[in-house]
């Protein structure tokens, strides 16, 4: 049976990083009533928690570009140590993007988003 690549290994990564900003929001604040509804709960959030929180949704948007990525480029044939390599940057840059949007770092959150726009990018022209 094929072990999972560390590219697989990444997207699971991906996929616990919305989920992360969202248990970062809740530190402190969450209570058990507030799991009755969870939606009103967000949007009475500001600051910080609300950058949180909107960096949960970011995160669960871009899922789908990174997840068939990976896919894609496995399916073509990547040089597997080439596609480790940038999906681990994605990786990496996007704990990055989440860090700065909670922190309200705008501009330098945008680049970060663009730069790993790029990667994924790459991944999928990763195939040879």
């Amino acid at each position: 049976m094929p072990s999972l690549t560390l590219a697989y290994w990444c997207v699971m990564a991906a996929v616990a990083l919305p989920y992360a900003a969202a248990y970062i929001a809740k530190i402190g604040s969450f209570r058990s009533r507030d799991n009755e509804t969870p939606r009103e709960w967000a949007a009475h959030q500001h600051g910080w928690r609300a950058r949180a929180m909107g960096a949960q949704a970011n995160s669960f948007e871009g899922l789908p570009f990174f997840i068939g990525a990976v896919i894609i480029a496995h399916q073509l044939g990547a040089a597997q140590a080439w596609l480790d390599l940038l999906a681990a940057a994605y990786v990496l840059l996007r704990i990055a993007y989440v860090a700065l949007y909670i922190k309200g770092l705008g501009s330098v959150r945008s680049a970060v988003w663009a730069l790993a726009f790029l990667v994924n990018t790459a991944i999928v022209f990763a195939g040879r």
